[in-house]
This record gives structure tokens, sequence and C-alpha cells, in this order.
């Protein structure tokens, strides 16, 4: 029987001009986590310059940062070079290659992760930039792009999960090695921050919204018994 050319899942699936990766995973990662560690440092540092700056107001900053710098620069790198990022090996090929190991659509062309990561390169990533602008400035527009992002965050991980899940139960189809580090780490994990974090940023959005019209509404209250 031969043997597959990839370690991708399907088992089969065609990956066109797929190499290895000639260095190994410990040497890409501190790398990619020191861009990560720059753009969410110069996040905080940022906001640090407001006063009275409230500790969810600098989590929200550099969670957005963060979401901008992956959504403009990592999944925009995938866009552009998707067709030939299989036979690739620069920093950030080699980090999908990996990453693909738990999500063979990446290296594919899939229609839907393609549409996907087109939308979140030119609309969500921009958006969080803007949002960790308003933050600095304490714009009062700030709120209103946090939950326009919260909730592309939210839907676009709803379908990321189910379309996966229906592949699975419906067709058969797995996407992603059944190994522990691939499926739970890569998949569930590094996805799982995307479900949370954007629950906690809407909570603070409702909450902080809610307050502005109360405070509106009992000082129009006011002028009118005046």
């Amino acid at each position: 029987m031969e043997q597959p050319t990839h370690p991708y899942y399907p088992l089969g699936v065609s990956i066109p001009n797929y190499i290895p990766n000639d260095s190994p995973l410990i040497h890409s990662l501190p790398a990619f986590g020191a861009l990560i560690g720059a753009v969410i440092v110069l996040a905080l540092l940022l906001t640090g310059t407001r006063r009275h700056v409230r500790p969810i107001d600098r989590f929200a900053a550099s969670w957005f940062a963060l979401c901008g710098f992956l959504h403009v620069a990592f999944e925009g790198y995938y866009i552009y070079h998707r067709k030939e990022i299989s036979g690739m090996n620069t920093l950030f090929a080699q980090l999908w290659k990996e990453y693909a190991l738990s999500d063979s659509r990446y290296l594919t062309s899939d229609v839907f992760t393609v549409c996907v990561e087109t939308i979140t390169t030119f609309v969500w990533g921009p958006l969080s930039l803007l949002t960790v602008l308003c933050i600095r400035t304490n714009h009062p527009s700030r709120h209103v792009f946090q939950i326009i992002v919260c909730v592309a965050h939210l839907y676009g991980v709803a379908l990321y999960y189910a379309t996966n899940w229906a592949e699975q139960r419906f067709h058969g189809v797995s996407y992603s090695r059944p190994e522990f580090l691939y499926f739970w780490v890569y998949y569930v994990g590094f996805n799982a921050p995307w479900a949370i974090a954007p629950f906690f940023l809407l909570a603070d959005s409702y909450s902080r919204i809610v307050t502005a019209f109360q405070a509106l509404h009992e000082k129009e209250t006011r002028q009118k018994r005046e």
C-alpha cells in the first residue's frame, strides 16, 4: 500500500508541492512568541499612559492588539500565500503547516476557510486595531467597535467548530490528526480564547452602555422636573 506523502488528515487528501518543515517547532515558537509579546507589551504601554485606566481596559487593549496582529499579519500571510504555503519554509509558513495538522483545510484552499480568513484579515483585523485606538484615546465609540468585533469572533468560532464537527458527524471526514496535541491543544485549545474572551468584553460593554443610558435617563428626568 502506498504511504501518504504528508502527515495530514484525512489520509490521502491532496496537498500539492508539500515539503516538511526544515526546523523544529522549538525554534519557531520563541520567535513567534516574541512577536506576540511585543504586540501585547506595546498595547499595555499605550494604555498605561492614560490616567485611571481600568484593568479590563488594559486587558481589552492587549487582546484586540493581539487579534489585530494575528488577523492582519499572520492570517493575512496565509491568505496571500495559501496556494503555495505547503511548499514554503518561512516562519509563518512553518507555523501554518504545524497548525494544519489539526485542520488540513488550511493547506487545501478550502472554500469556507478561505472566505472566513479573508473577512477576518480585511475586516475584523483592522476593526480590532481601531478598537485599540479607541481604548487608547477613550473614544466614545469604543464599545460600538468592541461589540462588533466580539460578536464577529463568537460567530466565527461557532462556524469554525460547527463545520468541522458536521463534516465528521455526517460525512465521516476528519481534518485533524487524532493525537491529543493536535486535536485538543491546537484545534480546541488555540481557538478557545476567541470563544471565551469576547463574553467578558461583551459583558463589560453591556454594563458600560446600561450605566451610561441610566445616567442619561436620570439627567433627562431631573431636567423635566426643573
